[in-house]
């Protein structure tokens, strides 16, 4: 399995743990949603929070697996 994750930035919180997310690599915006053990933990992703993206080899959704 080959290693698809990267750093972006949160620019916009969407209802039901989705965020819209700035990848800092490339400048895209993509649909992101909180990993299950995030949400299991509590952990709070806010506007502006530095979070690493696991996205989703078929396009689509990424995943924050990280808060940086």
């Amino acid at each position: 399995k080959k290693d698809t994750s990267m750093v972006a930035q949160v620019i916009e919180a969407l209802p039901n743990t989705f965020f819209k997310v700035k990848i800092e690599s490339t400048g895209e915006e993509m649909l992101t949603y909180l990993s299950g053990k995030m949400r299991l933990h509590r952990i709070r992703v806010l506007i502006g929070d530095k979070v690493v993206v696991e996205v989703d080899p078929y396009g689509g959704k990424g995943r924050i697996v990280k808060r940086v």
